[in-house]
């Protein structure tokens, strides 16, 4: 049964004590699948997440030619053992002027940019396509790079739709790229470099982007000493949500440290892992400001619908690449807590946001799974929260309202609603699928 079109979240009325398992990194698993088909011989993902966005990077796999095999993961129902059998840099699949191969990447920021370095590698002609909002997210810089490494790409605005034209490895060829707008332009290249002879130039570099970029280096150089066994460790970003929860509770009922997530594999290259370090966000030692450009990546759309409860006004800077992701995420932001009754201003690319008495609202979430799971955790706190289209949080949670419905100690606890029925949804109804 699909999740209802609107939810409402009910307060905790007390506190709880849980662990928490998270699904795996989304941008682990993505750049391990790329990596995977580039070797020779078969890699396995253990602990692989398994939503929206990697689904749409394995059947573009498969697409091409790759076999994938996908089986359970006994620990995690949103995560996946997928076992890749590469083909040594070669591109099985292709087509054809006439009847180009068609890729369709739904918004998957890292499918879009690493399959369109990939499909280079082929020798035929790929149509990649996806959603509306995809087609309108930025592309330009990898597009020029790879046509300066000598490859033919058409697109009649710089955007998707795309038409590439593979042509193979090009050994010796030079590019440079910038990452300006997104570290996923150099990742797509620097992934696939090795196999294309490519000698890449990143500029551009600023603190902001190059945490996942140096992630993307960190994979390449580790890749091979795994000897075909990939552990994907959980993803940082979600599991912000249950930091932020646990700060909620604390503002409740004066108890923290009583929700956390279940720590595995932990290496410390994800930047919102930093997010746990930042609480209370308040602290005077973080002179109540927090930069997406140095301290936290996705994460900081958490602290921010956070913000409200604290007692001192906050400022979030650099949050330009907000805006250029799976919504325009300031303006949502900015919106949504004025709705809830929260005083935020905006200057530029800062967001301050003022602690405020809020109350309940119907919270759009334009269909981005991180507006729709931020404002979900606002909800613990909060009466009348009610999330639309929950259903979005399928990109790389979708068993997020599980995990808040499900008993303690591996759930919340939180009671659910069909808000149009004021019906109390049974934790088998709670999957986004």
């Amino acid at each position: 049964m699909p999740l209802p079109d609107l939810i409402e979240i009910v307060p905790l009325d007390k506190p709880v004590r849980a662990e928490i398992t998270v699904p795996g990194s989304k941008s682990i698993t993505n750049r391990a699948l790329i990596l995977a088909a580039l070797v020779e011989g078969k890699t396995t993902l253990r602990g692989a997440l398994w939503s929206e966005d990697t689904q749409v990077m394995t059947e573009g796999l498969r697409t091409l030619g790759f076999t994938v095999h996908v089986e359970v993961d006994p620990e995690e129902f949103c995560n996946r053992t997928i076992t890749v059998a590469g083909q040594g840099g070669k591109i099985p699949n292709a087509g054809t002027l006439e009847k180009p191969l068609e890729l369709f990447i739904g918004n998957a920021g890292t499918a879009a940019r690493f399959l369109t370095a990939l499909v280079c590698l082929g020798r035929g002609i790929y149509r990649l396509r996806g959603v509306e909002r995809m087609h309108e997210r930025p592309q330009e810089a990898l597009f020029d790079a790879l046509r300066e490494l000598g490859y033919c790409i058409d697109s009649v605005n710089n955007k998707l739709p795309v038409l590439v034209h593979g042509s193979g490895p090009k050994p010796g060829a030079t590019c440079c790229v910038s990452i300006a707008e997104s570290s996923q332009f150099a990742s797509a290249l620097v992934l696939c470099a090795p196999v294309g002879g490519w000698q890449v130039k990143v500029v551009g570099e600023n603190a902001e982007e190059s945490a996942y970029f140096e992630l993307t280096k960190h994979l390449i150089v580790a890749f091979p000493a795994w000897k075909g066994q990939v552990w994907v460790e959980p993803d940082a970003s979600s599991e912000s949500y249950f930091w932020a929860a646990d700060a909620i509770q604390d503002f409740q009922f004066g108890k923290s440290n009583q929700i956390r997530p279940a720590a595995k594999h932990v290496s410390g290259l994800q930047i919102d892992g930093r997010f746990k370090d930042l609480l209370p966000l308040d602290r005077p030692e973080l002179k109540r400001q927090i930069s997406r450009a140095t301290q936290l990546g996705d994460s900081i759309m958490t602290a921010i619908v956070l913000a409200p409860c604290a007692r001192e006004s906050i400022k979030f800077t650099d949050l330009g690449r907000l805006r250029l992701q799976e919504c325009e995420r300031v303006l949502a932001l900015k919106t949504e807590l004025i709705r809830c009754g929260a005083k935020v201003v905006e200057e530029g690319n800062t967001l301050t946001v003022h602690p405020s008495k809020l109350h309940g609202a119907e919270i759009e979430t334009y269909n981005d799974h991180r507006m729709a799971m931020c404002f979900a955790i606002l909800g613990l706190k909060v009466p009348g929260i009610k999330i639309k289209n929950p259903a979005c949080v399928k990109k790389t949670f979708p068993n997020f309202f599980q995990k808040l419905a499900s008993p303690p100690s591996n759930g919340l606890g939180v009671a659910i609603l069909d808000a149009l029925t004021r019906r109390k949804l049974g934790v088998d109804e709670l999957f986004a699928d």
